[in-house]
């Protein structure tokens, strides 16, 4: 370690200084320069000196120190997000010339009737104070200003777009209420009243000659399935034709199975309805009982016309596919999806020149904040109720020491019948970089490939034995399954399944797994969405700490979808006390609404819910979790829409406005 000392001395004394590492200050700061510096006073026996203080050279005399205008020291100093060899301090140098050049000429695009209601900052005063603040309170006012502004924004980009939506036109729909009492009475079944509401709504939208752009928001195994398959048949009941598309195959299929299992029955013939499954590798058509593969060439031939439903994955999008008459557009688990897909799946098809319907569907259950920004340009309907007979999951956190008996608790499970899900956050076993740096070989990143660490060479300790190992390790697929069928449950069917498998291996485990061929599934989150084994009534999720509430209650809601009582282990070895936090409300609530708040405080927007790939600056993310704020933006947004549609008295909002649409990518 190199030491640079120095005596510095003004009309009140004189003190020590000591930086470490930075010989180089002996020729940058020589004996009789005015100097500022800010540091950390240490008491030490040898003395009391200034540690590696940040300093900055004065240009004038010590006398005029209270009328400069300092950068680095003296005054409330911005840290930025630094990386090798671009430090604060540099960025400091660079950014506050620029601000001196540019704070005058940088056109502000909110409308001064906006800024005097809400008293922000205007952009001059705004942009100095967020970088070099003369005070607490100013850093404050100033990150309000553009919390709002960015904000404010994003409401009106979204209401824009709910705008353009409004003045497309659409087929409208009939609404013929004795044709589909009749249909609910047949169902199997009696809708909730949430189902009904929700039902009624999107119907009455389809009565309208502009485009529905509706979200379906509804617990697990709420039925929201149904509810779409209701507005399908009454669409095909006026003649045309919807698109049915899911996130993955298996979902893809599962929905073809049970809405042509539905009208699989003598007493439903009478509608009439063809089914159609298109995937990357098959064509199924269902149509009177009976289903038929066919070739690419002859089902494609099929949708332009004789296919009344057609479900699929990407594969809809695909340019070869052309509707005759597509009305309706349902979309499971929309959030799936980029914004090019479901357009280029909502498009003209055909040569039509009407607009499809949307209906997207979701088990995710969305914060309110998120419903009025994100997803503020969707109708939104819940079904925030079960169907009745449904039992309480009950769930629980596992501890190490408790493993053995859930294990024991799993075997009497599966004794009785019942499926049992493992989930594990990863597939392949990796070299896992613990919280310090040091991996399993106690070597440390370092640019762009690895040292030996100090701590390792130090240490004639293995590494299992260095505290590093106290971090818990993540569960790999197929090292769990390995374990659990070789160790574990020898005498159980153990089966695997993951991401990187293909569409024929997942569809196989899937039905084995069903069917009870296969006792206990061990997966990825890819069966987090859709998934339906009603004898299942055990899921035990590994490394529960790295997995989101709202992602926990989705693989809790692939249980307790049956008469019989179903569990959800959890099981963690972290000691994090936020960890314990996030579990115990799981555990104190059923409520996918109330978890979806909570997930949000806790985690944030952009961990919820996937929106870092949006585009949305960071601090719009952190201003999400403000109710209050997002309110007022979306009101006063509304405002200026209703005053402005086209923005014409609003030019600098205006170009702000396109250039915000160019860089955000909402899904």
């Amino acid at each position: 370690m190199i030491l640079t000392q120095a005596i510095v001395e003004d009309k009140t004394g004189a003190t020590k200084v000591v930086w470490f590492n930075q010989p180089y200050l002996i020729k940058t700061l020589k004996e009789g320069d005015g100097v500022s510096l800010s540091g950390k006073v240490l008491m030490r026996p040898e003395g009391t000196y200034l540690s590696n203080p940040a300093y900055e050279k004065l240009s004038r005399s010590i006398s005029d120190f209270d009328q400069l205008d300092l950068t680095h020291t003296a005054r409330l100093v911005p840290v930025y997000p630094e990386t090798e060899g671009l430090s604060s301090r540099w960025l400091r140098y660079i950014i506050r010339p620029l601000l001196v050049q540019l704070k005058t000429k940088i056109p502000d695009p909110l409308p001064e009737k906006t800024k005097k209601e809400y008293k922000l900052l205007s952009i001059e005063k705004a942009l100095w104070q967020i970088h070099f603040p003369d005070s607490r309170v100013l850093a404050k006012k100033a990150l309000e200003r553009f919390s709002f502004e960015e904000l404010f924004f994003l409401e009106l980009f979204v209401l824009r777009e709910r705008m353009k939506i409004a003045q497309q036109p659409a087929a409208s729909i009939p609404l013929n209420l004795k044709f589909l009492k009749n249909f609910v009475s047949q169902l199997p079944f009696n809708l909730t009243g949430a189902q009904k509401k929700s039902l009624w709504q999107v119907l009455k939208d389809l009565e309208k000659t502009r485009p529905m752009n509706r979200l379906l928001e509804g617990e697990v195994g709420s039925g929201k399935t149904v509810v779409a398959m209701t507005a399908a048949l009454s669409v095909n009941k006026a003649g045309y034709q919807t698109a049915f598309m899911a996130p993955t195959e298996i979902l893809a299929k599962q929905h073809f199975k049970t809405i042509s299992a539905f009208f699989n029955r003598p007493d439903t013939f009478m509608y009439s309805v063809t089914i159609g499954l298109l995937t990357g590798k098959e064509n199924k058509i269902w149509s009177r009982g009976k289903t038929t593969k066919v070739s690419r060439k002859k089902f494609l031939e099929k949708v332009r016309g004789e296919i009344d439903i057609l479900i699929g994955t990407h594969a809809l999008i695909q340019d070869k596919v052309k509707f005759k008459k597509l009305v309706l557009v349902i979309l499971d688990e929309q959030h799936r999806f980029g914004v090019e897909q479901r357009a280029r799946l909502c498009q003209n098809k055909g040569g039509q020149a009407l607009i499809p319907h949307l209906l997207s569907m979701t088990a995710t259950p969305i914060p309110r904040t998120l419903s009025l920004t994100i997803y503020g340009d969707l109708d939104l309907s819940l079904i925030d109720e079960l169907p009745k007979g449904r039992k309480k999951i009950i769930t629980k956190v596992v501890a190490p020491k408790e493993r053995q008996k859930t294990y024991d608790f799993i075997r009497k499970e599966v004794k009785k019948g019942r499926r049992v899900f493992v989930i594990c956050p990863r597939i392949e076993p990796s070299t896992t970089f613990h919280e310090n740096g040091f991996n399993q070989t106690g070597y440390t990143k370092s640019g762009g490939g690895l040292k030996l660490s100090d701590e390792a060479i130090a240490s004639s300790l293995p590494f299992a034995r260095l505290r590093l190992a106290r971090v818990a390790e993540v569960k790999a697929v197929k090292e769990e399954y390995q374990k659990l069928s070789k160790k574990i449950f020898p005498d159980l069917k153990v089966g695997m399944l993951h991401g990187k498998m293909k569409p024929e291996e997942k569809e196989k485990i899937m039905s084995a797994f069903a069917k009870g061929r296969i006792n206990l599934l061990v997966s990825t989150s890819v069966v987090e969405v859709g998934i339906d084994v009603p004898l299942a009534t055990v899921m035990m999720i590994e490394g529960a700490e790295r997995f989101g509430l709202a992602q926990l209650h989705q693989f809790r809601g692939r249980v307790g979808r049956s008469k019989y009582q179903s569990y959800c282990f959890l099981l963690t070895d972290s000691p994090a006390q936020k960890t314990r936090q996030r579990l115990k409300a799981l555990i104190s609530s059923d409520n996918g609404f109330e978890l979806a708040e909570k997930d949000l405080e806790i985690r944030g927007p952009g961990d919820f819910s996937g929106s870092r790939q949006w585009g949305i600056p960071d601090i719009v993310m952190v201003s999400l979790k403000n109710i209050f704020l997002v309110e007022k933006t979306r009101k006063t947004a509304k405002e200026i829409l209703e005053e402005s549609p086209q923005l014409k008295k609003y030019p600098l909002t205006r170009d702000r406005l396109k250039e915000f649409g160019e860089k955000v990518h909402l899904e």
